[in-house]
């Protein structure tokens, strides 16, 4: 515990809402000196109260609030991404000193913390972009953090970070990520990745309910039965308490009771437009993406659910909860394959120096996508520093591989039945693609030549070509 003396604050948190106060309340209980400012009166008595142990303080008055830090001083925002981040700056930077240290824990756009970054680098203050993950009970227990700014003020706050982390095998989850918008970055993905997750599971529910009958009670217990296997997780846990919850109101399980319609807040929008430009292909993360949209579409739905005229259909391959489970393991790993893949370009693009091995370490406690396959991850990354895709790796590969007959035997079951499998349908189609060799797209390099002239190179000669397609006689 650290017990430094001080006769100013050690850090201060604008914005004491759920996060920002039981990030503040983390920091406390590990004996760091920390005080919040929140314009909301609510917010500053409820830090008090719920922090009446360490005797919490907060302000109201910004000036005050920035004069109680001890310098450089570390002031952390969780306030909504998007321009209340910008006006905060705006209000904070007058009252800063070269060498202070912002950083932003909202889920902002990496362009975002990028221009905030290098706008505050003109007046000599540190600003960070750190992606959080785990919620209100990692914010107060201990979350995985991805900060990226400048490596040298880094290690001003990183003693801090390190106690308040969560930990794995004594090691905290947090890491320097990298230079610039890197943290918001890298949280971007692993958002991605967790909207990825969440669907596979989607579409296992549909499987075990719709695909086997099973009730809620016998979902809970093969999630559970998994659960205590390789598939071990944050998301697998939750999502199987959920099928035994009942709703207060009516006595049924309440999953049975929420409507079919997902929301979300953007950052998975943001991987896929993300993924689009840098031209890495994520299709399962993609497909998580529309399915979330697709499911906003309830009205249509109904009414082409009526119109549906079921013909017969084939009998459907038998499976079992076995063949599930090696098809979710199949899919998942392709959707932390693809985050990964996606890292590593971005990495070079924009100069991120991104250690993707330690990415993984962190990633292996306190966040949403925590789970027991990380450790693989993470030892397939540091085996190998330079991995440019986990499928690369042979201890992966060979187990993706055993999993491809139950996971083939899954789809076509479920295709059979009517059952939508979007995201397992986009890993199984990505796993096959990149282990071949010789794709059809020779055929739409053709085509665009044929309407556009954008040419075509040849696979018996070096250089750039185009065909006079229009002088091809057709044969008779």
């Amino acid at each position: 515990m650290h017990t430094e003396k001080s006769t100013g604050y050690s850090l201060g948190m604008v914005g004491l809402g759920t996060m920002g106060r039981n990030l503040l309340l983390n920091l406390a209980n590990n004996g760091f000196k920390v005080t919040g400012y929140d314009k909301n009166a609510e917010m500053i008595a409820l830090l008090k109260e719920e922090g009446k142990a360490h005797k919490l303080e907060a302000y109201s008055d910004i000036e005050k609030f920035i004069a109680s830090i001890e310098t450089p001083r570390t002031i952390i925002l969780l306030v909504p991404a998007g321009a209340i981040v910008d006006s905060v700056i705006q209000e904070l930077t007058p009252l800063l000193a070269e060498g202070d240290i912002i950083i932003d824990s909202g889920n902002s756009h990496f362009t975002d913390t990028a221009r905030r970054s290098s706008e505050l680098e003109k007046v000599n203050i540190n600003f960070f972009g750190m992606g959080i993950s785990g919620g209100e009970e990692g914010a107060r227990k201990g979350p995985s953090m991805m900060p990226g700014g400048n490596k040298d003020a880094y290690s001003v706050v990183e003693k801090m970070f390190d106690a308040i982390a969560a930990k794995v095998d004594g090691v905290p989850c947090v890491t320097y990520i990298g230079p610039g918008a890197s943290g918001h970055y890298v949280k971007m993905v692993h958002n991605g990745i967790e909207y990825a997750i969440m669907q596979l599971l989607a579409e296992v529910y549909q499987l075990l309910k719709e695909g086997l009958n099973l009730s809620n009670e016998e979902i809970y217990a093969t999630l559970d039965t998994w659960n205590k296997g390789r598939l071990g997780s944050f998301l697998l846990e939750i999502t199987r308490d959920i099928f035994l919850f009942k709703d207060v109101k009516t006595g049924n399980y309440l999953v049975d009771m929420i409507k079919d319609e997902a929301r979300s807040k953007g950052t998975g929008k943001w991987t896929s437009q993300e993924a689009m430009d840098l031209e890495v292909p994520i299709p399962t993360i993609d497909a998580a993406v529309s399915t979330r949209n697709l499911s906003k579409l309830k009205s249509l739905r109904l009414k082409l659910e009526s119109q549906l005229k079921k013909a017969e259909s084939p009998t459907p391959t038998l499976i079992n909860t076995d063949d599930i489970e090696n098809a979710f393991f199949y899919a998942m790993v392709s959707a932390y394959a693809q985050g990964m893949h996606m890292l590593h370009q971005a990495s070079t693009t924009y100069n991120y120096d991104l250690n993707l091995s330690s990415i993984a370490k962190i990633w292996r406690g306190g966040c949403i996508i925590r789970s027991k396959f990380l450790n693989e991850m993470y030892e397939a990354f540091e085996k190998q520093a330079d991995l440019t895709h986990l499928f690369e790796d042979t201890n992966i590969h060979e187990a993706v591989e055993a999993s491809k007959i139950a996971t083939h035997k899954v789809a076509d079951f479920a295709t059979t039945s009517n059952i939508a499998i979007p995201c397992l349908s986009a890993s199984i189609n990505y796993y096959n693609i990149l282990h071949t060799g010789r794709m059809s797209s020779n055929l739409t390099q053709a085509q665009r030549d044929f309407f556009g002239a954008h040419t075509f190179e040849r696979i018996d000669e070096d250089g750039i070509f185009h065909a006079d397609w229009n002088g091809i006689s057709p044969q008779a």
